[in-house]
Formats: C-alpha cells, sequence, structure tokens
C-alpha cells in the first residue's frame, strides 16, 4: 500500500538561487573534480525499490553536473 507523504516533512529543494551558484561553483571545479561530484550525484538518484525515491535535491545536483560536463563536451 503506497504511503502518504509527510506534512509536516519539506523535502528540500534548491532555490534558483541556489542552482545557480553550485552551477557557478562547478564551472571553477576541474573535469574530474564534476566527474566525481556527478557520480555521487548519480549514486544518489538511484531508486532502491518502489518505496524509496531520490530526493528532489540529488535530481538538481545531477543536472547542474550533466550541465557542465556537457558544456565542456561542446566547446
Amino acid at each position: 500500500m503506497a504511503r502518504r507523504p509527510d506534512p509536516k516533512k519539506r523535502e528540500e529543494i534548491l532555490s534558483r538561487e541556489h542552482l545557480d551558484e553550485l552551477a557557478e561553483n562547478l564551472a571553477h571545479l576541474s573535469m574530474n573534480a564534476v566527474l566525481d561530484f556527478y557520480q555521487r550525484a548519480y549514486r544518489d538518484c538511484r531508486i532502491i525499490n518502489s518505496h524509496t525515491f531520490p530526493p528532489a535535491r540529488a535530481i538538481q545536483e545531477l543536472v547542474q553536473a550533466w550541465r557542465q560536463l556537457r558544456k565542456w563536451q561542446q566547446h
């Protein structure tokens, strides 16, 4: 049976300002450091079973790392 989300517990979501700051920070790291960040975020985004889903923040971090890696690939 599906569980209802706890209304008292809010999921942490990065604001636009925090996303911009993360993108800026990733742009100043080395390729290997961003790859390490990406791999950690990718592990955090795994769906382990039907009751466990990744937090929104982990998905946001994964996307930001992916975007930075794509920028470098296109140049």
